[in-house]
């Protein structure tokens, strides 16, 4: 009598994996459009006294409202500008800032609530 085990277990693999190749059901969610951001002013690293102007662009899919920059953990008020390519965030450096070095850090939503982030780095001197 011959075994019919091999056979069995060849035709069990052959069924998983034509189910495996299908993926799972995350691959047909919309892929993410997160904002993106960009023309950092000024540039990362950079020397910079505290009172001074800051400014970043934020790609064309960044919901302008969501927008929020912090420095030091503490939020700072910006202006938001519609342009070309997006939208002109300025700001001011806050005065308490002195003789450290600060990441502007920057948070927004864009579409179906994708988040994105970014940020650099300035010294600020006395």
């Amino acid at each position: 009598m011959k075994s019919y085990k091999p056979l069995w277990i060849l035709m069990l693999i052959i069924a998983t994996s034509n189910v495996w190749a299908y993926g799972s059901s995350s691959s047909s969610k919309k892929a993410c459009n997160k904002p993106k951001f960009s023309e950092f002013v000024p540039a990362n690293n950079a020397e910079v006294s505290a009172k001074s102007a800051f400014s970043f662009v934020a790609s064309a899919n960044t919901n302008p409202e969501s927008i929020i920059v912090m420095i030091k953990d503490r939020p700072v008020a910006v202006t938001v500008k519609p342009i070309n390519q997006g939208f002109q965030v300025t700001g001011t450096l806050p005065e308490t800032l002195k003789g450290n070095f600060a990441r502007i850090s920057i948070s927004a939503d864009g579409p179906s609530q994708c988040k994105g982030s970014d940020g650099w780095l300035v010294k600020i001197i006395e």
